[in-house]
């Protein structure tokens, strides 16, 4: 069994990186062999890789390939793809424009080969976040002069789906709290223009003690200019982020950093025991063809610190992937792919 991931992010980009040290660990357990490519963030190189791909001879193009819909060039390298008969699937990100769904349609309908999709609840981690940084602020009582408490947020991009998800989880918490959602602002996932923005930022809204970001890099960013102003991180600010850097750790361990989600990076892991159960004839259909879970974590110091002992050198090969597959586990009725699961597993080897 062949499996290619073409992985959007850049070669050297941590969460990416650690995404495919996760499908390795799942392929090496399940015996498949796992090509990974990287569009380096560059949707027109995933399309050119697509067409690759279909242009190999017949006996060296791949089973399966993994894709994410990341900047929306899912539609067009499905259909590169299906056109040389070869089987794909959607993790990480999926179609949702409504435009591509009615070129693409479901899986299994216009292209026979498009066998499904597994996304994170994306909105999980933004909800998780803001509710968290929410509940400090009040526990330390931030408000400002209005009596209430206020939040900036530094979101990902304009044009991610997942972005967007992440943003409207930490819009539902605000919501919820009746809390002031001063600026959103969209960092594109960088450090640099979220430091950038965050200066004037502050400038503006002076008395906002809240900052929600996106990912663990533009979290970083808005602390180094908040440290700049002589402010101090998780005393008279709270900062929150999303992902599972060795840094985000190191800043949730010290208390600069005050909530903290991720997991997900494990969803391309969990797409290949999928497939690796459609391949073995045991289709994953009965459970939907379009699987949307829950696979974020809020870390708490103490689970911080029990991931990176099982997982320090972001080294997943302590996982047994076999044990959520239900082709070879014919007792498990429905996939758990939580990544507490994931952790409890894992310990269980060590």
């Amino acid at each position: 069994m062949t499996v290619t991931f073409l992985n959007p992010g850049k070669s050297d980009e941590i969460y990416w990186v650690t995404a495919s040290n996760g499908m390795s660990a799942a392929a090496h357990s399940l015996g498949i062999h796992l090509e990974v490519i990287y569009s380096e963030r560059d949707h027109l190189k995933t399309l050119e890789y697509a067409k690759q791909i279909a242009a190999r001879p017949a006996g060296k193009r791949p089973d399966y390939v993994i894709l994410s819909n990341d900047y929306a060039v899912g539609a067009e390298a499905l259909r590169i793809l299906d056109a040389a008969n070869i089987k794909t699937f959607f993790a990480y990100s999926g179609i949702n424009d409504a435009g591509d769904r009615e070129k693409t349609g479901m899986p299994r309908q216009f292209y026979k080969g498009w066998l499904g999709v597994l996304e994170p609840q994306a909105e999980d981690a933004g909800y998780q976040t803001a509710r968290a940084l929410i509940q400090r602020g009040k526990t330390e009582k931030m408000f400002s002069s209005d009596g209430k408490l206020h939040l900036l947020a530094i979101a990902g991009d304009r044009s991610t789906a997942t972005s967007y998800k992440r943003t409207e989880g930490m819009r539902k918490a605000v919501a919820e709290a009746n809390v002031v959602l001063d600026q959103v602002v969209y960092g594109d996932w960088n450090r640099a223009k979220a430091q950038e923005q965050s200066v004037w930022l502050y400038q503006r809204y002076p008395q906002t003690r809240l900052i929600w970001a996106g990912n663990d890099l533009m979290s970083f960013g808005a602390m180094e200019s908040w440290r700049a102003r002589g402010g101090k991180p998780g005393r008279d600010a709270h900062f929150s982020a999303i992902n599972t850097s060795a840094e985000a750790f190191t800043a949730l361990e010290s208390g600069s950093l005050t909530a903290l989600a991720g997991g997900h990076f494990i969803t391309g892991a969990f797409g290949l025991v999928m497939l690796y159960d459609y391949h073995h004839g045991k289709d994953f259909a009965d459970e939907g063809l379009e699987q949307n879970r829950s696979m974020f974590i809020l870390f708490t110091p103490e689970v911080a610190r029990r991931y990176q002992q099982l997982f320090g050198a972001q080294n997943f090969e302590k996982v047994d992937f076999r044990k959520f597959s239900k082709y070879l586990n014919p007792a498990i009725k429905k996939y758990d792919f939580s990544f507490r699961h994931l952790l409890t597993q894992s310990d269980q080897r060590k």
